[in-house]
């Protein structure tokens, strides 16, 4: 019976949950070194405070975001680049993918290589953003398109594998 105690069984969902927290708080790390390079390390600018805000609000702790601010307005950091790719997903909803990448190539290979598997690829600069608003943080659509359930399933597939990829930071979709 080894292996099935109760320790082992709390290992492995802490496991679980401790990767999916790292995933979240390596992301937003990466957006506040971003905001902290333009505010010049300045916690009160706009940008900065409310990538903060985001990050507090997912439970990242203070010391995470105080190494990101530092490592910001350090020379150590590679230059980033905040990205924008569109596309048409199943039941021809158009999604919007927003990230934050220090290399444009392999961002984009990544991202053409997962929209493959499931059956998409990219569309030109305007092709889906057009159906988009820009508000203070996010794109909000401006008509949602019905979608049969098979199609939101892989859809919502094709969400959860650009989600997991560590350069995409928000996916937008118009499906309702």
């Amino acid at each position: 019976m080894s292996g099935h105690n109760k320790w082992s069984k709390i290992k492995h969902k802490k496991a679980a949950t401790d990767a999916k927290k790292s995933k979240v708080f390596s992301k937003y790390a990466k957006l506040i070194a971003v905001e902290s390079r333009n505010a010049g390390g300045d916690v009160n600018s706009p940008g900065l405070r409310a990538a903060i805000e985001k990050a507090r609000s997912e439970n990242m702790p203070s010391d995470n975001i105080d190494r990101a601010v530092k490592k910001g307005v350090g020379d150590d950091m590679a230059h980033m680049e905040a990205v924008l790719y569109e596309t048409y997903g199943p039941g021809g909803c158009a999604i919007l993918i927003e990230g934050l990448t220090d290399n444009k190539n392999r961002a984009s290979a990544e991202i053409k290589h997962i929209l493959s598997k499931n059956g998409s690829a990219l569309a030109g600069a305007g092709a889906a953003s057009w159906g988009f608003e820009k508000t203070a943080d996010e794109w909000s659509p401006k008509t949602t398109i019905e979608i049969s359930e098979e199609d939101g399933a892989r859809l919502e597939r094709m969400i959860e594998e650009l989600e997991d990829n560590d350069d995409v930071q928000n996916v937008y979709t118009n499906a309702a």
